[in-house]
């Protein structure tokens, strides 16, 4: 089998500074066929979009994707309700977790895997303000001294 290239289509670099995320979980995402071709031309935000488990299902909510403009009346509703396509035992594992205090699942990535889209999704604790500061801090010194390493090295 070849090697798959994957193609980011939308990242959600806000779940990285709000939460910590504790295990990542690859799922697929049951669209409708204007949908896809709406992703194709990179048009999808996950910026405000959130992970629940019901009735056994994962979906995801707030899920952006901007209609096709080719798509007349085949387009469906931007934010609809999208069901996430995980096995049953990757399911179970988050149902676990999420009972948990303060956990909850959050969207990562959405991205090619050859033909086929996928989300990346994440296990995630949400931090507190402090935190937020001390990776800010984290941030700027790495940044500091890449700086100084390069005029050092010019």
């Amino acid at each position: 089998m070849g090697k798959s290239t994957e193609k980011l289509i939308a990242n959600n670099k806000k779940a990285f500074h709000d939460f910590f995320i504790l295990e990542t979980f690859e799922a697929g995402i049951a669209l409708a066929g204007t949908e896809v071709k709406s992703l194709r031309g990179g048009k999808c935000s996950i910026k405000e979009a959130y992970v629940q488990v019901k009735d056994g299902e994962a979906l995801i909510f707030g899920m952006h994707i901007s209609p096709y403009e080719k798509g007349n009346i085949f387009n469906k509703d931007p934010l609809r309700t999208r069901k996430l396509l995980l096995h049953k035992s990757e399911i179970n594992k988050l149902i676990g977790k999420v009972q948990e205090k303060g956990m909850s699942i959050v969207p990562l990535r959405v991205y090619f895997k050859g033909s086929l889209i996928k989300i990346e999704i994440g296990l995630a604790k949400g931090k507190k303000l402090y935190d937020k500061r001390q990776d800010i801090a984290k941030k700027d010194q790495k940044r500091e001294a890449d700086r100084e390493f390069k005029v050092k090295n010019l």
